[in-house]
């Protein structure tokens, strides 16, 4: 099969394509004929080698995580989908590999593509809703009513995430460039801080939320827009000893992962809220109530650009300059 893959880490020019050899089928699996694949920094940060200590991939590696497609072969175990099923998923993450024509997935990482989406809208949303789920649902319980700060709106994680707590019941507050206001407030964004100009930590307080997408100085600001007892949510880090614990990692890293945060969850401690890493698992039941939701009008996919699958690497490259509105997207078949 042809497929899209690096054999050391580095920069842009270490990503290769060729013929690599279909992959092998376990009990729990199936084999999926991959027609669109999302694209995200998850995958620049992976070939650069940023998570090689959490990540420990053997060579030559597939990158790529998001995909939508048509199942072709089942494993002996599978029960819940059959030969010809249209799915989508993200992968688990040691066993990435969508930037192909072909994948062999779990079971469990699967859900039925919404009937609404085509492949390609499609493959724009696991990952995306999934982290989005998982910090506003699952992580940060959002309820109607309380108040919520999304940083980098017109992104991948923001465009996605804009429409989950909207549907929640939430005021909304994001920031972004004054050029994608209109887009955003579209999307169900109550407030729209224009970051080039305003500081939002001088126009927002008293939030029960904030999703940071950022790190750096933004996550230390964030946390003077909380009221007391809010939740600060990072996915740009720093890691904290629970997710080293989630992970499996020993002592060591788990004291690694404490150092890392503790500056964080000190002040966060000081201003009575909390602060959290959330590193996006892979769910196939989570994404089957990310389709109810789109197959009922209140999510839709945000795609920026699709890029033919022979421009794999343009697609990744134009990830990497942070300027893509929502998703970019490979179309693979």
């Amino acid at each position: 099969m042809k497929a899209y893959f690096i054999k050391r880490y580095g920069k842009a020019e270490v990503l290769t394509s060729g013929e690599l050899p279909e992959p092998a089928l376990g009990e729990d699996d199936v084999l999926v004929q991959i027609h669109a694949a999302g694209v995200n920094p998850v995958d620049y940060k992976i070939r650069n080698g940023e998570f090689k200590l959490l990540l420990p991939y053997t060579m030559p590696l597939i990158l790529g995580s998001d995909l939508a497609g048509v199942i072709v072969r089942v494993g002996a175990r599978v029960r819940r989908f059959k030969v010809g099923d249209e799915v989508y998923a993200r992968s688990h993450d040691d066993r990435i590999g969508t930037f192909a024509e072909f994948i062999a997935i779990k079971e469990d990482a699967l859900a039925l593509k919404p009937a609404k989406l085509t492949m390609a809208e499609a493959s724009s949303i696991p990952l995306v809703a999934l982290t989005a789920w998982q910090a506003l649902v699952e992580k940060g319980q959002l309820k109607q009513g309380q108040k919520v700060l999304i940083h980098a709106g017109s992104g991948g994680v923001g465009t996605i995430a804009i429409q989950l707590a909207r549907h929640i019941g939430a005021t909304v507050a994001t920031t972004a460039s004054a050029a994608n206001a209109d887009m955003l407030k579209g999307l169900g964004a109550d407030i729209v801080i224009d970051y080039k100009k305003d500081d939002f930590s001088t126009k927002l307080k008293d939030y029960d939320l904030v999703l940071d997408t950022q790190g750096g100085n933004t996550l230390k600001k964030s946390l003077s827009v909380l009221k007391p007892g809010g939740k600060l949510i990072g996915i740009a880090g720093p890691p904290d000893p629970d997710f080293a614990r989630q992970r499996g990692m020993n002592g060591f890293f788990r004291l690694v992962m404490g150092l890392l945060s503790y500056g964080i969850r000190k002040a966060a401690r000081r201003n009575g809220a909390s602060y959290s890493f959330l590193f996006m698992k892979a769910s196939g039941r989570q994404l089957g109530e990310i389709s109810s939701l789109i197959d009922a009008g209140h999510i839709r996919p945000v795609v920026d650009r699709v890029f033919p699958f022979e421009q794999t690497r343009q697609a990744l490259d134009y990830v990497e300059t942070g300027r893509a509105k929502g998703k970019v997207v490979i179309k693979v078949r």
